[in-house]
């Protein structure tokens, strides 16, 4: 008998990876049915896209009111007003006491390749700096701005010029701020003339490189550098944005303004929609024509957008993510004891995680973490792993999940943590 899993092997580029073989029937808010009837919870939110949870009311009541007016024009060719609108919000909501300005795409990697070349066109100069276990895409300007070789680089040949890896400043690995600032100027004593970079590119809590929180201070200390030397400063909010973190963006914590800010995911509720908002002038720099693109700013993906933004401030999710966060971390310290495989718990809002190494060690125990989300995944949780070594689970919920559900998946967690113990 052919199973969904043989057509999928015999269709689909084995490139395209697969956490699980749970074929979805529906969703609802933060719980999936599968082609059998079996119901999951989801702690995965389609990698921190649904936090508005799965086909929230408001958000698929405004696709469908667009979908009787229409489904595309190009905004390039015939604009539309709610595009407009969309970009006001943005411009008015992403974190800095200046005049903004907003462009749309469709994905978070054209968001961060947009993001570059607003940087190099503005600046005039090609170099950019990025960081180790940081993700970026998998375009290529994208992989060579991701500092993570395995397995968004392994194989496809040189990766784009002027890119310049720094180490991502984390306490647990070795790695202080002074360290990693350290290596900046020393990166500027050896190898790159700071008037050749553009721009410095982070993500304020790393996705796929673990979920490693920018520690306080950093963050301003890379603003006085690059107002210094005349680079831009640029947040990829792309999984840290619209409530993740318990602020609509996390460069909120941090009480400085980047230049630029990518975001996509959590902004379109379930519906592909991108955006790079960012200081007027500087988003003013490239000759119409050199930014947009075909599907750019889609009427339906806007449309969910703006379901998006209503929902979060409606439902207080900033407050909400923050309050679960906290709940799920005092049940994850409270299995310490009998989990001696816990190095960390951490992370701010609803963007937590948790790293296990070896009992006693400082090395890391990446088969122990995919137990943890296999027995997850027998008991009806889903989990994602993510980190250099592969040794973190990643929380993602819908910052609406139901109370009931939630306390649920700490349960299964819990019985999910001693099963992988053994």
């Amino acid at each position: 008998m052919t199973t969904m899993t043989d057509r999928k092997n015999a269709a689909i580029s084995r490139g395209v990876g697969m956490t699980t073989q749970i074929y979805a029937e529906r969703a609802e808010n933060a719980e999936i049915w599968d082609r059998d009837g079996n119901r999951y919870i989801d702690f995965a939110a389609g990698i921190a896209v649904v936090n508005t949870g799965h086909r929230h009311p408001k958000v698929i009541e405004a696709v469908k009111a667009q979908l009787d007016r229409f489904t595309h024009t190009c905004h390039q060719v015939v604009p539309y007003e709610n595009y407009v609108a969309l970009a006001e919000r943005l411009n008015a909501l992403v974190p800095g006491d200046f005049a903004k300005k907003t462009i749309f795409a469709t994905t978070g990697a054209e968001a961060v390749e947009n993001a570059i070349k607003i940087a190099r066109h503005y600046t005039g100069r090609p170099g950019i700096v990025s960081f180790a276990g940081g993700f970026h895409g998998r375009t290529f300007m994208g992989m060579a701005l991701t500092g993570k070789v395995q397995p968004y680089k392994a194989g496809f040949g040189p990766m784009m010029p002027d890119v310049w890896h720094l180490p991502f400043p984390n306490p647990l690995h070795g790695v202080s701020k002074e360290d990693a600032l350290k290596a900046l100027q020393q990166l500027f004593k050896a190898d790159l003339e700071p008037a050749r970079v553009a721009a410095i590119i982070l993500e304020p809590v790393q996705g796929e490189g673990g979920f490693y929180e920018v520690p306080a201070g950093f963050m301003a200390e890379l603003r006085a550098l690059c107002d210094h030397h005349g680079m831009l400063l640029i947040a990829d909010e792309v999984q840290t944005g619209f409530a993740r973190t318990g602020k609509l963006f996390a460069m909120e914590h941090h009480g400085v303004a980047a230049d630029l800010v990518t975001m996509a995911k959590g902004l379109g509720g379930g519906l592909p929609i991108s955006a790079v908002t960012g200081r007027a002038e500087v988003m003013d720099s490239p000759n119409p024509g050199g930014l947009g693109g075909t599907y750019a700013g889609n009427p339906l993906g806007v449309a969910a957008a703006h379901a998006v933004l209503d929902v979060i401030e409606e439902e207080g999710l900033c407050d909400r993510a923050t309050r679960l966060g906290q709940r799920l971390k005092q049940r994850l310290a409270a299995a310490r004891d009998q989990i001696p495989q816990i190095a960390d718990i951490r992370g701010p809002g609803f963007m937590n995680a948790v790293e296990f190494n070896l009992p006693g060690s400082d090395s890391p125990n990446p088969d122990f973490t995919n137990r943890v989300r296999e027995e997850a995944l027998k008991r009806g949780l889903i989990l994602l792993t993510c980190g250099v070594y592969g040794n973190v689970v990643r929380f993602l919920a819908p910052l609406t999940i139901p109370d009931a559900v939630f306390e649920e998946a700490l349960d299964i967690l819990d019985e999910s943590l001693l099963a992988a113990r053994g």
